[in-house]
Protein backbone atom coordinates (compact mmCIF):
# COMPACT_ATOMS: atom_id res chain seq x y z
CA UNK A 1 0.00 0.00 0.00
CA UNK A 2 1.36 3.32 -1.03
CA UNK A 3 1.56 6.33 0.91
CA UNK A 4 0.70 8.39 -2.03
CA UNK A 5 -2.75 10.30 -1.63
CA UNK A 6 -4.72 11.21 -4.99
CA UNK A 7 -7.75 14.09 -5.09
CA UNK A 8 -9.81 12.74 -8.00
CA UNK A 9 -11.96 15.64 -9.30
CA UNK A 10 -14.96 14.60 -11.51
CA UNK A 11 -18.39 15.73 -12.74
CA UNK A 12 -19.88 12.15 -12.37
CA UNK A 13 -19.74 9.66 -9.58
CA UNK A 14 -22.30 7.12 -7.91
CA UNK A 15 -24.98 7.30 -7.43
CA UNK A 16 -25.04 10.07 -10.51
CA UNK A 17 -23.73 8.72 -13.64
CA UNK A 18 -24.96 8.76 -16.64
CA UNK A 19 -22.01 8.41 -19.31
CA UNK A 20 -18.54 6.44 -19.91
CA UNK A 21 -16.30 8.67 -18.07
CA UNK A 22 -18.44 8.33 -14.80
CA UNK A 23 -18.06 4.56 -15.17
CA UNK A 24 -14.65 5.56 -15.73
CA UNK A 25 -14.00 7.16 -12.56
CA UNK A 26 -16.35 4.62 -10.24
CA UNK A 27 -13.98 1.83 -11.24
CA UNK A 28 -10.86 3.33 -11.47
CA UNK A 29 -11.20 4.71 -7.75
CA UNK A 30 -12.26 1.59 -6.51
CA UNK A 31 -8.90 -0.12 -7.83
CA UNK A 32 -6.75 2.42 -6.60
CA UNK A 33 -7.98 2.62 -3.42
CA UNK A 34 -6.67 -1.16 -2.90
CA UNK A 35 -2.86 0.52 -2.83
CA UNK A 36 -3.28 4.22 -2.53
CA UNK A 37 -5.15 6.40 -0.88
CA UNK A 38 -7.97 8.52 -2.53
CA UNK A 39 -10.13 11.83 -2.14
CA UNK A 40 -12.97 12.44 -4.57
CA UNK A 41 -14.34 15.57 -4.87
CA UNK A 42 -17.46 15.42 -7.41
CA UNK A 43 -20.75 17.42 -8.44
CA UNK A 44 -23.56 16.64 -6.33
CA UNK A 45 -25.05 16.12 -2.74
CA UNK A 46 -22.56 12.82 -1.91
CA UNK A 47 -21.09 13.36 1.54
CA UNK A 48 -18.80 10.68 3.66
CA UNK A 49 -17.38 7.70 2.93
CA UNK A 50 -17.99 4.98 0.22
CA UNK A 51 -15.45 2.18 -0.42
CA UNK A 52 -13.34 3.16 1.83
CA UNK A 53 -12.84 6.84 -0.10
CA UNK A 54 -13.56 10.49 1.41
CA UNK A 55 -16.31 11.55 -1.13
CA UNK A 56 -17.61 15.09 -0.89
CA UNK A 57 -20.12 16.56 -3.72
CA UNK A 58 -20.26 20.03 -4.47
CA UNK A 59 -23.53 22.32 -5.81
CA UNK A 60 -23.70 24.67 -8.61
CA UNK A 61 -23.49 28.55 -6.87
CA UNK A 62 -26.97 29.74 -8.27
CA UNK A 63 -25.95 33.12 -8.33
CA UNK A 64 -23.40 32.66 -10.93
CA UNK A 65 -26.03 31.74 -13.82
CA UNK A 66 -28.61 33.55 -12.33
CA UNK A 67 -30.75 35.27 -15.25
CA UNK A 68 -28.37 33.26 -18.07
CA UNK A 69 -29.72 31.62 -20.95
CA UNK A 70 -30.18 27.52 -20.60
CA UNK A 71 -26.85 27.33 -22.85
CA UNK A 72 -25.00 29.22 -20.72
CA UNK A 73 -26.22 27.80 -17.36
CA UNK A 74 -24.49 24.54 -18.93
CA UNK A 75 -21.55 25.75 -18.37
CA UNK A 76 -21.49 28.20 -15.99
CA UNK A 77 -22.59 25.99 -13.41
CA UNK A 78 -20.26 23.66 -13.93
CA UNK A 79 -17.51 26.65 -13.57
CA UNK A 80 -19.03 27.37 -10.24
CA UNK A 81 -18.26 23.60 -8.69
CA UNK A 82 -15.11 24.39 -9.79
CA UNK A 83 -14.81 27.40 -7.65
CA UNK A 84 -16.25 25.46 -5.02
CA UNK A 85 -13.75 22.49 -4.81
CA UNK A 86 -10.87 24.55 -4.59
CA UNK A 87 -12.05 26.40 -2.05
CA UNK A 88 -11.87 23.73 0.57
CA UNK A 89 -7.60 22.90 1.54
CA UNK A 90 -5.96 19.99 -0.33
CA UNK A 91 -3.71 17.72 1.83
CA UNK A 92 -3.06 15.09 -1.14
CA UNK A 93 -0.15 15.07 -3.31
CA UNK A 94 -1.52 15.10 -6.45
CA UNK A 95 -4.56 16.20 -7.88
CA UNK A 96 -6.36 14.13 -11.09
CA UNK A 97 -8.94 16.21 -12.79
CA UNK A 98 -11.59 14.03 -15.22
CA UNK A 99 -13.51 15.82 -18.03
CA UNK A 100 -13.72 19.71 -19.18
CA UNK A 101 -16.27 20.28 -16.31
CA UNK A 102 -13.49 19.86 -13.36
CA UNK A 103 -10.32 20.70 -15.44
CA UNK A 104 -10.55 24.33 -14.51
CA UNK A 105 -10.82 23.46 -10.83
CA UNK A 106 -7.85 21.50 -11.55
CA UNK A 107 -6.16 24.49 -13.12
CA UNK A 108 -6.36 26.69 -10.18
CA UNK A 109 -5.73 23.75 -7.30
CA UNK A 110 -2.35 22.91 -9.19
CA UNK A 111 -1.61 27.32 -8.80
CA UNK A 112 -3.50 27.12 -4.76
CA UNK A 113 -1.70 24.61 -4.10
CA UNK A 114 1.29 24.02 -5.62
CA UNK A 115 0.57 20.35 -6.35
CA UNK A 116 1.01 18.62 -9.43
CA UNK A 117 -1.65 17.79 -12.12
CA UNK A 118 -2.81 14.89 -14.29
CA UNK A 119 -5.83 15.39 -16.29
CA UNK A 120 -8.00 12.17 -18.22
CA UNK A 121 -9.57 13.92 -21.24
CA UNK A 122 -12.40 10.88 -21.77
CA UNK A 123 -13.46 13.26 -25.50
CA UNK A 124 -12.25 16.44 -26.54
CA UNK A 125 -14.35 19.27 -27.41
CA UNK A 126 -12.31 20.14 -30.74
CA UNK A 127 -13.87 17.02 -32.19
CA UNK A 128 -17.22 17.38 -30.63
CA UNK A 129 -18.43 20.09 -32.57
CA UNK A 130 -22.41 19.21 -32.41
CA UNK A 131 -21.96 20.73 -28.51
CA UNK A 132 -22.63 23.94 -29.89
CA UNK A 133 -25.97 22.61 -30.74
CA UNK A 134 -26.75 21.83 -26.95
CA UNK A 135 -24.28 24.66 -25.48
CA UNK A 136 -24.60 27.94 -27.86
CA UNK A 137 -21.69 30.22 -27.25
CA UNK A 138 -21.06 28.45 -24.48
CA UNK A 139 -19.72 25.69 -26.29
CA UNK A 140 -16.59 28.38 -26.81
CA UNK A 141 -16.13 28.32 -22.59
CA UNK A 142 -16.14 24.76 -22.40
CA UNK A 143 -13.32 24.43 -24.73
CA UNK A 144 -11.53 27.20 -23.39
CA UNK A 145 -11.97 25.49 -20.05
CA UNK A 146 -10.88 22.34 -21.53
CA UNK A 147 -7.62 24.06 -22.87
CA UNK A 148 -6.42 25.74 -20.00
CA UNK A 149 -7.02 22.88 -18.20
CA UNK A 150 -4.77 20.29 -20.55
CA UNK A 151 -2.16 22.65 -21.32
CA UNK A 152 -1.37 23.41 -17.50
CA UNK A 153 -1.40 19.26 -16.37
CA UNK A 154 1.67 18.15 -15.54
CA UNK A 155 0.95 14.96 -17.50
CA UNK A 156 -2.46 14.06 -19.42
CA UNK A 157 -3.98 10.54 -20.01
CA UNK A 158 -5.07 9.75 -23.14
CA UNK A 159 -7.39 6.63 -23.54
CA UNK A 160 -5.93 5.53 -26.40
CA UNK A 161 -3.38 6.05 -28.54
CA UNK A 162 -5.18 7.72 -31.72
CA UNK A 163 -6.37 9.82 -28.52
CA UNK A 164 -3.14 10.77 -28.16
CA UNK A 165 -2.30 11.96 -31.63
CA UNK A 166 -5.58 14.29 -31.56
CA UNK A 167 -4.24 15.88 -28.48
CA UNK A 168 -1.10 16.62 -29.73
CA UNK A 169 -2.82 18.01 -32.85
CA UNK A 170 -5.40 20.14 -31.10
CA UNK A 171 -3.27 21.19 -28.07
CA UNK A 172 0.27 23.21 -27.35
CA UNK A 173 1.49 20.07 -24.99
CA UNK A 174 4.79 18.34 -25.67
CA UNK A 175 4.18 14.58 -26.57
CA UNK A 176 6.44 13.23 -23.11
CA UNK A 177 3.74 14.96 -20.98
CA UNK A 178 0.94 12.69 -22.61
CA UNK A 179 0.66 9.06 -21.75
CA UNK A 180 -1.76 6.06 -22.67
CA UNK A 181 -3.76 4.47 -20.23
CA UNK A 182 -6.87 2.42 -21.20
CA UNK A 183 -10.07 2.00 -20.11
CA UNK A 184 -10.75 -0.83 -18.18
CA UNK A 185 -13.26 -3.20 -17.22
CA UNK A 186 -14.84 -5.58 -13.57
CA UNK A 187 -13.89 -8.51 -15.26
CA UNK A 188 -16.09 -9.97 -12.04
CA UNK A 189 -18.97 -7.78 -12.82
CA UNK A 190 -19.95 -7.82 -16.46
CA UNK A 191 -19.70 -11.48 -17.03
CA UNK A 192 -22.44 -13.63 -19.15
CA UNK A 193 -25.72 -14.46 -16.88
CA UNK A 194 -27.62 -16.73 -17.33
CA UNK A 195 -30.85 -14.13 -15.64
CA UNK A 196 -33.77 -12.62 -17.59
CA UNK A 197 -35.80 -10.69 -15.02
CA UNK A 198 -35.01 -7.68 -16.51
CA UNK A 199 -35.90 -9.09 -20.43
CA UNK A 200 -38.78 -10.00 -19.08
CA UNK A 201 -39.75 -6.66 -17.10
CA UNK A 202 -38.88 -4.92 -20.36
CA UNK A 203 -40.77 -7.32 -22.86
CA UNK A 204 -37.72 -8.41 -24.74
CA UNK A 205 -38.40 -12.27 -25.64
CA UNK A 206 -35.97 -14.65 -25.95
CA UNK A 207 -37.61 -16.18 -28.71
CA UNK A 208 -36.34 -14.19 -31.61
CA UNK A 209 -32.97 -12.72 -31.60
CA UNK A 210 -32.07 -9.23 -30.63
CA UNK A 211 -29.71 -6.36 -31.29
CA UNK A 212 -28.64 -4.07 -29.18
CA UNK A 213 -27.82 -0.38 -28.93
CA UNK A 214 -26.62 1.28 -25.30
CA UNK A 215 -26.08 4.73 -24.64
CA UNK A 216 -27.00 8.41 -24.62
CA UNK A 217 -29.39 10.20 -27.51
CA UNK A 218 -26.70 12.11 -28.48
CA UNK A 219 -24.84 13.18 -31.63
CA UNK A 220 -21.48 11.45 -30.74
CA UNK A 221 -23.35 7.93 -30.00
CA UNK A 222 -24.36 7.61 -33.00
CA UNK A 223 -27.90 6.50 -32.09
CA UNK A 224 -30.27 8.13 -35.04
CA UNK A 225 -27.88 6.31 -37.94
CA UNK A 226 -28.84 2.75 -36.73
CA UNK A 227 -32.07 4.04 -36.20
CA UNK A 228 -32.26 4.52 -39.60
CA UNK A 229 -30.39 1.19 -40.01
CA UNK A 230 -33.22 -0.81 -38.90
CA UNK A 231 -35.61 -1.04 -41.88
CA UNK A 232 -32.24 -2.91 -44.09
CA UNK A 233 -31.95 -5.33 -40.47
CA UNK A 234 -33.61 -8.84 -40.87
CA UNK A 235 -37.58 -7.99 -39.79
CA UNK A 236 -37.21 -11.21 -37.67
CA UNK A 237 -34.58 -9.92 -35.51
CA UNK A 238 -35.99 -7.48 -32.56
CA UNK A 239 -33.94 -4.36 -31.73
CA UNK A 240 -33.50 -2.72 -28.22
CA UNK A 241 -32.64 1.03 -28.02
CA UNK A 242 -30.75 1.21 -24.35
CA UNK A 243 -31.10 4.94 -24.89
CA UNK A 244 -31.76 7.66 -22.52
CA UNK A 245 -30.71 10.95 -21.26
CA UNK A 246 -31.11 12.96 -24.44
CA UNK A 247 -28.19 15.84 -24.78
CA UNK A 248 -30.91 18.53 -26.66
CA UNK A 249 -34.42 18.66 -26.65
CA UNK A 250 -33.97 18.14 -30.82
CA UNK A 251 -32.62 15.31 -30.82
CA UNK A 252 -34.67 13.98 -28.63
CA UNK A 253 -37.41 15.19 -30.63
CA UNK A 254 -35.31 13.90 -33.40
CA UNK A 255 -35.24 10.14 -32.10
CA UNK A 256 -39.12 10.09 -31.16
CA UNK A 257 -40.12 11.43 -34.38
CA UNK A 258 -37.41 8.46 -36.21
CA UNK A 259 -38.26 5.48 -33.17
CA UNK A 260 -42.29 6.16 -33.65
CA UNK A 261 -42.15 5.86 -37.62
CA UNK A 262 -40.35 2.79 -37.54
CA UNK A 263 -42.41 1.26 -35.04
CA UNK A 264 -44.91 1.77 -36.82
CA UNK A 265 -43.50 0.21 -40.15
CA UNK A 266 -42.21 -3.16 -37.99
CA UNK A 267 -42.57 -5.08 -34.84
CA UNK A 268 -39.91 -5.65 -32.18
CA UNK A 269 -38.12 -2.21 -32.09
CA UNK A 270 -38.47 -1.74 -28.37
CA UNK A 271 -36.89 1.59 -26.73
CA UNK A 272 -35.80 1.62 -23.45
CA UNK A 273 -35.76 5.36 -22.73
CA UNK A 274 -34.43 5.61 -19.12
CA UNK A 275 -30.68 4.58 -17.99
CA UNK A 276 -31.62 1.49 -16.44
CA UNK A 277 -29.63 -0.10 -13.36
CA UNK A 278 -25.88 -2.06 -13.93
CA UNK A 279 -27.89 -5.40 -13.78
CA UNK A 280 -30.02 -4.86 -16.64
CA UNK A 281 -27.35 -4.05 -19.31
CA UNK A 282 -25.35 -7.00 -18.03
CA UNK A 283 -28.59 -9.00 -18.44
CA UNK A 284 -29.09 -7.31 -22.19
CA UNK A 285 -25.39 -7.55 -23.28
CA UNK A 286 -25.54 -10.96 -22.31
CA UNK A 287 -28.55 -12.53 -24.19
CA UNK A 288 -27.98 -10.02 -27.29
CA UNK A 289 -26.84 -11.55 -30.55
CA UNK A 290 -25.36 -8.52 -31.39
CA UNK A 291 -24.12 -5.09 -29.64
CA UNK A 292 -23.74 -2.08 -31.97
CA UNK A 293 -21.57 0.67 -31.23
CA UNK A 294 -22.57 3.02 -34.08
CA UNK A 295 -20.69 5.88 -32.82
CA UNK A 296 -19.50 8.95 -34.95
CA UNK A 297 -16.69 10.01 -32.58
CA UNK A 298 -15.41 7.64 -29.72
CA UNK A 299 -11.89 8.40 -27.85
CA UNK A 300 -12.35 4.57 -26.63
CA UNK A 301 -15.82 3.41 -25.80
CA UNK A 302 -16.18 1.33 -23.13
CA UNK A 303 -19.45 -0.30 -24.17
CA UNK A 304 -17.75 -2.31 -26.13
CA UNK A 305 -15.68 -3.44 -23.43
CA UNK A 306 -18.80 -4.11 -21.24
CA UNK A 307 -20.73 -6.04 -24.57
CA UNK A 308 -17.06 -8.14 -24.81
CA UNK A 309 -16.92 -8.77 -21.61
CA UNK A 310 -20.74 -10.54 -21.70
CA UNK A 311 -19.18 -12.72 -24.61
CA UNK A 312 -21.33 -10.94 -27.26
CA UNK A 313 -20.15 -9.89 -30.32
CA UNK A 314 -19.84 -6.38 -31.64
CA UNK A 315 -20.50 -4.54 -34.91
CA UNK A 316 -18.99 -0.71 -34.27
CA UNK A 317 -17.71 2.36 -36.17
CA UNK A 318 -13.96 2.35 -37.02
CA UNK A 319 -13.07 5.36 -35.05
CA UNK A 320 -11.03 6.30 -32.52
CA UNK A 321 -10.13 4.15 -29.65
CA UNK A 322 -12.58 1.70 -30.80
CA UNK A 323 -10.19 0.47 -33.46
CA UNK A 324 -8.41 -0.71 -30.05
CA UNK A 325 -10.47 -2.53 -28.37
CA UNK A 326 -12.64 -4.61 -31.49
CA UNK A 327 -10.62 -6.78 -33.28
CA UNK A 328 -11.92 -6.30 -36.75
CA UNK A 329 -13.41 -10.10 -37.54
CA UNK A 330 -12.08 -11.45 -34.46
CA UNK A 331 -14.35 -10.34 -32.14
CA UNK A 332 -16.57 -8.64 -34.26
CA UNK A 333 -17.02 -6.34 -37.46
CA UNK A 334 -15.88 -2.69 -37.64
CA UNK A 335 -17.57 -0.42 -40.18
CA UNK A 336 -15.71 2.14 -42.06
CA UNK A 337 -17.38 5.43 -43.67
CA UNK A 338 -15.67 8.70 -45.41
CA UNK A 339 -16.30 11.66 -42.56
CA UNK A 340 -17.91 14.71 -43.85
CA UNK A 341 -14.79 16.30 -42.43
CA UNK A 342 -12.48 16.54 -40.15
CA UNK A 343 -14.10 18.12 -37.24
CA UNK A 344 -17.49 17.13 -37.41
CA UNK A 345 -17.10 13.19 -37.34
CA UNK A 346 -20.37 12.73 -39.62
CA UNK A 347 -20.24 10.54 -42.06
CA UNK A 348 -20.03 12.02 -45.70
CA UNK A 349 -22.96 9.64 -47.04
CA UNK A 350 -25.26 8.77 -43.67
CA UNK A 351 -27.36 6.54 -45.82
CA UNK A 352 -24.30 4.61 -47.05
CA UNK A 353 -23.08 3.88 -43.60
CA UNK A 354 -26.76 3.00 -42.31
CA UNK A 355 -26.67 0.40 -45.06
CA UNK A 356 -22.99 -0.76 -43.87
CA UNK A 357 -24.00 -1.71 -40.37
CA UNK A 358 -27.40 -3.32 -41.34
CA UNK A 359 -25.17 -5.60 -43.83
CA UNK A 360 -22.58 -6.58 -41.17
CA UNK A 361 -25.70 -6.84 -38.11
CA UNK A 362 -27.00 -8.95 -40.70
CA UNK A 363 -23.94 -11.42 -41.34
CA UNK A 364 -23.68 -11.68 -37.87
CA UNK A 365 -27.26 -12.42 -37.19
CA UNK A 366 -27.29 -15.08 -40.22
CA UNK A 367 -24.45 -16.91 -38.42
CA UNK A 368 -24.89 -18.06 -34.79
CA UNK A 369 -21.60 -19.98 -35.08
CA UNK A 370 -19.85 -17.01 -35.48
CA UNK A 371 -21.47 -14.87 -33.10
CA UNK A 372 -20.20 -17.86 -30.25
CA UNK A 373 -16.85 -17.89 -32.02
CA UNK A 374 -16.36 -13.36 -31.54
CA UNK A 375 -18.26 -13.64 -27.89
CA UNK A 376 -15.39 -16.21 -26.77
CA UNK A 377 -12.48 -14.25 -28.17
CA UNK A 378 -13.85 -10.93 -27.05
CA UNK A 379 -14.34 -12.27 -23.85
CA UNK A 380 -10.56 -13.35 -23.75
CA UNK A 381 -9.22 -10.00 -24.98
CA UNK A 382 -11.03 -8.17 -22.20
CA UNK A 383 -9.19 -10.60 -19.86
CA UNK A 384 -5.98 -10.43 -21.27
CA UNK A 385 -5.45 -6.44 -22.33
CA UNK A 386 -7.99 -4.57 -19.91
CA UNK A 387 -8.41 -5.45 -16.06
CA UNK A 388 -8.94 -2.35 -13.70
CA UNK A 389 -6.35 -3.31 -11.39
CA UNK A 390 -3.65 -3.20 -13.75
CA UNK A 391 -4.78 0.29 -14.88
CA UNK A 392 -4.69 1.58 -11.38
CA UNK A 393 -1.11 0.41 -10.82
CA UNK A 394 -0.31 2.27 -14.07
CA UNK A 395 -2.13 5.56 -13.03
CA UNK A 396 -0.48 5.35 -9.57
CA UNK A 397 2.74 5.17 -10.95
CA UNK A 398 1.93 7.95 -13.22
CA UNK A 399 1.48 9.95 -10.34
CA UNK A 400 4.51 9.03 -7.96
CA UNK A 401 6.91 9.74 -11.39
CA UNK A 402 5.67 13.54 -10.31
CA UNK A 403 6.90 13.39 -6.96
CA UNK A 404 10.29 12.11 -7.76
Amino acid sequence: MSDTKVTILTKEYPPYIYGGAGVHVDYLTKSLQKIMNVEVRCFGDQEGERDGIRVKGYQPWELLSRGSNEHYQKVLNPLSVDLAMVKDPFDADVIHAHTWYTFMAGFLARRLYDLPLVTTIHSMEPLRPWKEEQLGNGYHLSSWMEKTGLEASDKVIAVSSEMKQDILKYFDIDEERVEVIYNGIDLEEYQYTDSTSYLEQYGITLEKAYILFVGRITRQKGIIHLVNAIKDIRGDAQVVLCAGAPDTVEIAREMEERVNTIQAEREGVIWINEMVPREAVIEFYSHASVFVCPSVYEPFGIINLEAMACQTPVVASAVGGIKEVVVDGETGFLVEFARKDETTGEPEDPSAFSKALADKINRLLEDEKLQQEFGQKGRQRVEKYFSWDSIAQQTMELYESLLV
